[in-house]
């Protein structure tokens, strides 16, 4: 195998981030503790949300919504079908049913006009995806939810740092879930978080979080913390360690740093791609704050070289890609669980076709993007 000289990702680690996790180590705390506590608070602060839950992923702070919630058999929760799978898999696990509507053809997100016609009597929430950090029509999506009294979970796994319209991700819907995986915006490793304006919600979703217990460890153990508790419902194990929290507050720091970073990198691209009749680039609205967690252009039916082999060709000059995404209801295991043959979803099922992410991260140099541009452009015509 051709060794990568340029990685899809290239993670934004620095000293800063070492100390902070190396600080947190030397601390004796190494579960829930000061740190995840400081971090829900700042998370709070750059969202704009009243109460932040962090997790281990985004997709056990989705799933711990839906529960909040209380959603179960019998009821039906609207997304996308262009999304990684967990986004569906946590309606499922909650005993409701996925009901998937299409998505736009230019930024592929769920088309709010497709919501509308899958909404049923038994329909409960939405959870709108906000793909490669361009937000939703949020405006549109919320107007749906009041006239049919439905919840709205954004999942915003590639938008911390978004902004809708001058109003940032965490801030619209009923509940937000970010994700700071080890490619996101910013990351602890592993990791997720809940922003809600919901009071309720947020102590439901604490308790889910940790057994269904009264008292975290931290209010067990530490400074006048009691050893007694109570299990009032029947919940999940999907805390933070303290040590990721302490990486996730240095790099939060710095989420401007971050998306400038990508920024540039993503405004090179549009500079040198921009005339390439074989390419769709991607589309976002300017009154929006875009987080910029992907790049991912569409190779057009008219190009000589198709994705799958452009794909091959680019590895094979030493570039890392990837496909985002492979549709849900394609998955053998979703098959079988709907009316959902090939045609179910056309928009989604013809951006897969060509989609293609180019790397994308904080530090890439133009020289860097521009040989990205380079190999692609030979890819697509055979070379």
């Amino acid at each position: 195998m051709t060794e990568l000289r340029i990685p899809f990702f290239r993670p934004s680690i620095d000293d800063d981030d070492v100390e902070a996790v190396a600080g947190a180590l030397r601390s004796g705390w190494l579960t829930s503790a000061g740190n995840v506590r400081a971090f829900e608070q700042e998370l709070a602060d750059a969202s704009g949300a009243s109460h932040v839950n962090v997790v281990n992923s985004a997709t056990a702070a989705m799933h711990l919504a839906l529960a909040g919630w209380g959603l179960g058999p019998g009821d039906e929760v609207i997304t996308t079908p262009y999304t990684f799978v967990s986004t569906a898999t946590v309606i499922l696990h909650t005993g409701a049913s996925v009901v998937f509507a299409d998505i736009r053809d230019a930024d592929f997100n769920i088309d709010p006009a497709a919501i509308e016609r899958a909404i049923t009597p038994r329909t409960k929430a939405i959870v709108p995806v906000h793909f490669a950090g361009e937000p939703c029509q949020m405006d549109e999506i919320m107007a749906l939810a009041k006239v049919h009294d439905l919840k709205v979970l954004e999942d915003a796994a590639h938008a911390i740092g978004s902004a809708y319209h001058g109003r940032p991700i965490g801030s619209i819907g009923d509940a937000t879930a970010f994700s700071f995986y080890a490619t996101k915006n910013i990351t602890t490793g592993e990791g997720g978080a809940l922003a809600t304006n919901d009071t309720e919600l947020s102590d439901a979703v604490r308790q889910l979080t940790l057994h269904g217990m009264t008292r975290d460890a931290w209010n067990r153990y530490g400074p006048g913390g009691s050893w007694r508790y109570d299990i009032v419902n029947l919940g999940f194990k999907d805390n933070m360690t303290d040590f990721a929290a302490a990486l996730g507050r240095s790099q939060l720091r710095k989420i401007d740093q971050l998306r400038d970073g990508r920024t540039r990198a993503v405004m090179r691209y549009f500079q040198n791609l921009r005339h390439d009749e074989h390419l769709q680039l991607p589309a976002f609205d300017p009154a929006n704050q875009q987080a910029w967690h992907l790049f991912a252009v569409r190779i057009r039916p008219s190009a000589p070289v198709q994705r799958d082999e452009a794909a091959k060709r680019m590895a094979e000059k030493g570039i890392g890609v990837s496909v985002h995404f492979i549709p849900v209801h394609t998955f053998s295991a979703y098959r079988e669980l709907g009316p959902w043959g090939p045609g179910a979803f056309p928009v989604a099922e013809n951006a897969f076709r060509g989609a293609l992410s180019l790397p994308l991260f904080p530090s890439m140099t133009e020289a860097e993007v521009d040989e990205v541009c380079e190999a692609l452009h030979d890819s697509i015509r055979g070379v």
